[in-house]
């Protein structure tokens, strides 16, 4: 059997993002578990805001066809998106929209999501860890067919989470994530 794959995806760009510091922390625990883990940059993948005009015109961008076929060479996916204004940013919205509209000649549009584990994480400032963006994220990746595991973790008051290294400091908060981790690659190995 191959290597256990799991791709990590930061859901933002901004430098010393709590988000980017929490995909840190779990690619390190998915690699300390056995996993083959990519951790990617949303940046290495620009694209425009979702128009069905723009697909008509010029068909799906390159780069969304890229993430799609970066997503499907992976076992598991983990999503850690931060949350603006009670929902996942646009973002994370907008790359999901594109790579759900990516349909290779061999399969049928939203295999890549119905064919791999997901799980989703957020990390925040605020006492709620980012809960909302999480419910909001779950509902998307559920009207894609993909299949979100149970487990998932909000990370409060992320700005105190971290050691010198990017890892989890917190007993309880290793312990979730820890939890995330074990589910997901669980979860991956019967589906591969």
């Amino acid at each position: 059997m191959s290597a256990l794959k799991i791709l990590v995806i930061p859901g933002s760009l901004r430098t010393g993002s709590l988000n980017a510091r929490l995909a840190a922390a779990a690619a390190y625990q998915f690699t300390q578990a056995g996993a083959e883990v990519t951790r990617i940059s949303l940046a290495d993948f620009p694209l425009p805001i979702y128009d069905g005009d723009l697909q008509t015109r010029s068909g799906v961008p390159k780069n969304a066809v890229n993430l799609k076929r970066m997503i499907g060479a992976h076992h598991g996916v983990l999503i850690v998106t931060p949350e603006y204004n009670a929902s996942v940013p646009p973002l994370v919205k907008n790359a999901i929209d594109w790579v759900s509209r990516v349909q290779d000649a061999h399969e049928t549009r939203g295999q890549v999501f119905r064919e791999r584990a997901f799980a989703i994480a957020a990390a925040s400032e605020s006492r709620l860890g980012g809960t909302r963006s999480l419910a909001a994220l779950r509902v998307i990746l559920s009207a894609c067919h993909a299949m979100v595991i149970p487990n998932q973790l909000a990370l409060s008051f992320a700005a105190d989470a971290y050691d010198d290294m990017d890892r989890l400091k917190h007993p309880a908060d290793i312990d979730a994530l820890g939890a995330l981790v074990r589910q997901l690659i669980d979860v991956s190995q019967r589906m591969m």
